[in-house]
């Protein structure tokens, strides 16, 4: 299956620049039916997107900005978003102007159906894809899985280690993975925290004795829940303040995987160096049919069946 990468991958690659640096380039993409990206410079009050080439300007008439735009079921805030943005498209006319210059009509709608057609209804349940995140909401984390096509991450599904916002877990414009729960309707389900580790896996990279880094992620009566990775945290004993967030230090006193616990102390409150958006991945492959979280010596049963 041929996949389709989100935008803004392409753009850069030199057969994309070799085409869209010419009248004839672009010629020669509409006869080859080729996609290609260049940036939008402005969304017009008819919301057409005027898009940047090396040696002009082309139009995507409103009605080809997005799968949905004609049917009402993509309102026009996403022609309007994509301004300075790189967007993706196929050539539907090249025309020749009185005044010497060349124009060219675009369709990036033309580009999304290509992409739904022959790698977004290809997609099952267990498939890890690419995507791009292109916003963060409260709810959860908005991502291009291609061609501009949107889907969701809620915020449950981004991490087992709670979080307040997905902004603790990502920063929009980066590349990061998924894996496809659903497929229904052309409207993909995604989910990501598999790809994060087992209790043990990301328990191997501890030991009871040593003071590590953490952050702040629950503030409870009875203790605080310090992640050490986004897939596994501890519980701390109560210590007054401290705020959700904060990167702290902790002894770690036990690793006790038949109950999934970390037992910690927090030692002192640290300055925030670690970076938003480095994510270390466990599974190497293109598909999952199941992850299982909680260890075989537990009496608790966590997992995901796809």
């Amino acid at each position: 299956m041929k996949q389709y990468k989100p935008e803004g991958c392409l753009f850069s690659e030199s057969a994309n620049q070799k085409l869209i640096s010419s009248a004839n380039g672009l010629a020669e993409a509409m006869e080859k039916n080729i996609i290609l990206e260049a940036r939008a410079a402005v969304c017009d009050s008819a919301h057409n997107l005027i898009v940047e080439l090396p040696w002009g300007r082309a139009i995507i008439p409103r009605e080809e900005g997005a799968v949905g735009i004609s049917e009402g079921t993509t309102r026009d805030i996403a022609l309007i978003s994509r301004v300075n943005k790189i967007v993706c498209f196929k050539v539907t006319a090249v025309k020749n102007i009185p005044d010497g210059n060349f124009c060219a009509e675009l369709s990036r709608k033309a580009a999304q159906e290509e992409c739904i057609e022959n790698y977004i209804q290809r997609l099952t349940s267990g498939d890890i894809i690419d995507a791009k995140v292109t916003h963060l909401e409260q709810f959860g984390c908005f991502v291009d899985i291609g061609c501009g096509i949107p889907s969701l991450i809620p915020i449950d599904a981004i991490s087992v280690s709670r979080i307040s916002h997905p902004s603790d877990r990502f920063r929009v414009g980066e590349m990061i993975k998924a894996i496809v729960k659903s497929n229904e309707n052309e409207r993909i389900c995604l989910t990501h925290k598999e790809l994060l580790g087992t209790w043990e896996e990301n328990a191997a990279a501890f030991q009871a004795g040593e003071t590590v880094s953490g952050i702040v992620r629950s503030i409870e009566e009875y203790g605080i829940f310090v992640e050490l990775t986004p897939n596994l945290a501890g519980l701390a004993e109560p210590k007054s303040g401290l705020g959700i967030g904060q990167n702290v230090s902790v002894y770690i006193k036990a690793l006790i995987p038949e109950k999934m616990k970390v037992k910690l102390i927090i030692v002192d409150v640290c300055e925030d160096t670690s970076p938003v958006g480095k994510h270390k991945y466990f599974c190497s492959s293109r598909h999952v049919n199941r992850w299982q979280y909680a260890p075989e010596c537990s009496s608790k049963s966590i997992e995901t069946i796809f």
